[in-house]
């Protein structure tokens, strides 16, 4: 760990060229925002009704037809329908925007309204297997490979969506473009924090989910402009394709050298590294009194990794706290994610229309990232994390033991505050997770902590192909998991302002550490006093 630092330090740091690389990488972030978010979209239902099944009518109501034969067999509602209920679409089903008829040749409500959450879930599934499947390929294959195979993939799935002509081709192919999305997105992730230092990571990964925000807020623009959900799907697909036609070259996206050097291929690192310091202004071949230079840090590296070396994910078995750490966030993540269906549900009765609730979600999720912005780096990752699981467990007890008793205000407000506190623990999950996993197999670590996530999520739809019979249980069993949560925070280290471990044995150093008070940057190492043990982990902290 020591060893590459130097490195990095000696290639001009946090230089020009590192900034400008990940200010760059948060532009794609929009077009995978847009994707994240177009599955609101595509499967919302527009307000209907059910057509009556003539044969179970009384024979005096059979010869009745259209309206007259709706208002008959429903009387009590009379000629005005709420909105939401099911029934018949005056257009296709996933007609986003008003406007002629131009939809796929099936129906999704009423008797077939069982293949929303199947689609749901298939798209969430394709999500969860590609941050599990992918980012152990990032770790195999490096950042910049998946990031290109996985645009090159999602921009041929996206076209075919668009052409799609029955249901089961149409699922497989969100399968499996979720999945393509999701090593995208991971690539990409992994890439921008192994650019940035430690005083600078935070506010680039915010900065990311900030252009994410932008694209779920130009969606709905996007679908008024269009009309039509297949040339929505086709946008995509075409925006899908410019991303890969510019950061598709090495100039916009090239490999982390951090992963490079970790795995010991210091030839292909020498070029990037080369690159940054002379844009950074520093000479790579003059030493220093302090430190060396570039060309002679490289040389000592080489001399003693003559071959890449790769780690398997398995390879967290084998760890002391790694593996607990990932074990956590993991357990955090889903949580956080599955959790969030409990705080949309009793949202529901509060608003009237679908674009206030997706709204109100993107909006929240940029409130997150800011208080994260804020707070994160003031108070730590430990700590911010703690009292967004507090937050988000209180909230939804007072919803689970008095939603029927109280008033409509103050279940909006519960709802709204556990809805960001849960975008607050899905987020910090991501990055906590990303900081304390070693490079070797971060992208396989935080891809198990991002996949939980998606796991989680997943249990909504799941529970809506079943008719919603388990609605409560899964809210008391969501509930009970965010209070055990705040217990198992309090295991984790803290990663603020810490270099980014490079191996197993590294990530294994960083340590539980005091909470509020004591030295606030040390680590418990075994056999340590502790005032030796403030010494050491300062010690790690500036390596």
């Amino acid at each position: 760990m020591e060893q590459e630092a130097r490195v990095l330090r000696a290639a001009g740091g946090f230089g020009r060229a590192r900034r400008l690389l990940a200010a760059a990488s948060w532009v794609p972030c929009v077009v995978l925002g847009l994707a994240l978010s177009s599955e609101a979209l595509l499967t919302a239902q527009p307000a209907h009704h059910c057509r009556p099944d003539p044969a179970l009518l009384p024979p005096a109501l059979r010869a009745l037809r259209g309206p007259e034969l709706l208002d008959a067999a429903i009387p009590r509602l009379g000629p005005t329908r709420p909105a939401g209920a099911l029934g018949v679409l005056p257009r296709p089903p996933w007609r986003l925007c008003p406007g002629p008829p131009a939809g796929p040749p099936w129906n999704l409500v009423c008797g077939d309204s069982w293949k929303v959450p199947l689609e749901q879930l298939s798209h969430l599934l394709g999500w969860l297997l590609g941050c599990v499947i992918l980012g152990a390929g990032c770790d195999r294959f490096g950042r910049r490979a998946v990031f290109v195979a996985s645009l090159v993939l999602s921009t041929g799935l996206g076209a075919g969506e668009a052409l799609v002509t029955s249901f089961p081709t149409l699922l497989i192919l969100r399968l499996v473009h979720g999945g393509t999305l999701a090593g995208a997105l991971l690539a990409l992730y992994l890439a921008r924090l192994e650019l940035c230092d430690p005083p600078h990571r935070l506010a680039f990964s915010v900065g990311a989910g900030l252009f994410s925000v932008v694209g779920t807020l130009l969606l709905p623009g996007l679908a008024a402009l269009v009309q039509d959900w297949r040339l929505l799907q086709g946008l995509g697909a075409l925006m899908s394709g410019l991303l890969l036609l510019f950061w598709g070259f090495p100039a916009l996206f090239p490999e982390s050298p951090c992963w490079l050097l970790a795995t010991g291929q210091v030839a292909r690192a020498r070029n990037i590294l080369w690159h940054f310091a002379e844009a950074s202004g520093v000479d790579p071949e003059d030493s220093s009194l302090e430190e060396n230079s570039l060309a002679t840090e490289l040389a000592m590296l080489s001399a003693g990794s003559p071959r890449p070396r790769y780690h398997s994910p398995l390879g967290l078995l084998h760890t002391q706290v790694t593996w607990r750490n990932g074990l956590i966030l993991s357990f955090i993540s889903l949580v956080g994610g599955g959790i969030r269906a409990s705080f949309l549900r009793s949202l529901a009765p509060q608003v009237l229309t679908f674009y206030l609730p997706y709204f109100l979600e993107a909006c929240l999720e940029a409130a997150a990232l800011v208080f994260l912005l804020l707070t994160a780096d003031r108070w730590g990752r430990r700590l911010v994390l703690l009292l967004g699981t507090m937050a988000t467990g209180l909230a939804s007890l007072l919803l689970l033991a008095g939603a029927q008793y109280l008033p409509g205000w103050t279940v909006l407000s519960v709802s709204v505050l556990g809805l960001l506190a849960s975008r607050v623990v899905s987020a910090l999950s991501g990055l906590f997770a990303a900081e304390v996993f070693p490079t070797v197999i971060r992208g396989a670590g935080l891809g198990l902590v991002l996949g939980a996530g998606f796991l989680g999520q997943a249990a909504d739809p799941l529970d809506a192909v079943q008719g919603r019979r388990g609605f409560f249980l899964q809210h008391v069993v969501f509930t009970s998991l965010a209070v055990l949560t705040l217990l198992c925070v309090l295991l984790l280290p803290e990663s603020r302002s810490r270099g980014l471990p490079q191996s197993l044995q590294d990530a294994d150093r960083l340590r539980r550490s005091p909470l509020l008070r004591g030295c606030s940057r040390q680590d418990h190492l075994p056999l340590l006093s502790p005032s030796d043990a403030c010494r050491a982990g300062n010690t790690l902290e500036r390596h």
